[in-house]
């Protein structure tokens, strides 16, 4: 019993490390104003280039590595039009996120020759036993504190959120609100690109064509049930990633007590495990928490 729950709990801190860098990320850039879904489509695409860089480079620090830029890449295009355009943000998001699809799947085809899956790449080794963490999780973790802190507790965390919150008052304060909202859009961008990253060199170990599985909705979940607190969004992520956890862990165990059993056929019963869950917390724990006032706006000067 105590190692099947070490085993679950093990596995839910290495599902819980995408969900919390892009809730993170998102929570600092829909705390300017800016609203970005296409944090799927960011950690399809960062997951693709990752997968590419570590199977040619055989470093998989090198892939996380481009997985932050292609994240960054991401944020450029979405704050630029999102920002400086003052285009449709919803819209932009959908569109990137079916962007990155389609050029992850030609790639894979193109690159590999397969539409399923690419060959296995290098990984981020594991420590820590019995729980095996990876590297990764303390560094997600003290990014949530820190975003926390600075939102909270500093000067140029208020000028974010005033951003976020009355935006012609943060002007009046002398605050470049475009600016701010670009580089808020940057960074949570590149955090999700990181989160993605890690799904291929730290996690699975290749790039699939539906490896994100929603986890960037599920990130976006996370953002409203933590009432955009970064230092909530680790118990939402490490949930979320139980939920993910139990999923895997069911069929195996059951296969284990009785090993005539065929689960083939039932194993999309239980990848609806995850999902299931967040619409259960949602609507019977969620607090509605306010969202940033002018969230999703475009900001004219006047």
């Amino acid at each position: 019993m105590i190692e099947d729950l070490l085993s679950l709990t093990s596995q839910a801190l290495v599902a819980m490390i995408p969900l919390l860098l892009a809730s993170v990320g998102e929570i600092v850039t829909e705390r300017s104003g800016v609203v970005n879904i296409g944090l799927e489509g960011i950690l399809i695409l960062s997951a693709f280039v990752s997968s590419l860089v570590t199977f040619s480079t055989n470093d998989p620090y090198l892939g996380l590595l481009a997985g932050a830029l292609s994240g960054l890449s991401a944020g450029l295009l979405h704050g630029f039009i999102s920002v400086y355009l003052r285009g449709d943000q919803i819209i932009a998001g959908v569109g990137f996120n079916t962007f990155a699809y389609g050029i992850s799947i030609l790639g894979l085809i193109n690159t590999w020759g397969h539409h399923g899956a690419s060959p296995m790449v290098s990984k981020i080794p594991f420590f820590g036993a019995p729980l095996y963490i990876s590297p990764l999780l303390p560094i997600a973790l003290i990014i949530a504190i820190i975003c926390w802190f600075w939102l909270f507790r500093t000067s140029s965390g208020l000028r974010l959120r005033a951003c976020g919150e009355d935006p012609r008052a943060a002007e009046a304060m002398g605050v470049n609100v475009l600016r701010t909202r670009f580089l808020a859009t940057l960074l949570g961008a590149t955090l999700t690109g990181i989160g993605g990253a890690y799904i291929v060199v730290g996690w699975i170990g290749q790039f699939t064509r539906h490896i994100s599985a929603g986890r960037g909705f599920i990130a976006l979940a996370i953002v409203a049930l933590s009432g955009w607190n970064p230092a909530l969004s680790i118990a939402g992520s490490f949930i979320f990633g139980f939920f993910d956890a139990i999923s895997l862990y069911l069929p195996v165990k059951i296969q284990l007590i009785n090993p005539g059993l065929n689960l083939t056929s039932l194993s999309y019963i239980f990848r609806i495990i995850p999902y299931l869950g967040v619409l259960i917390i949602v609507s019977s724990l969620f607090r509605r928490g306010r969202a940033p006032r002018d969230l999703g706006r475009p900001y004219i000067k006047e």
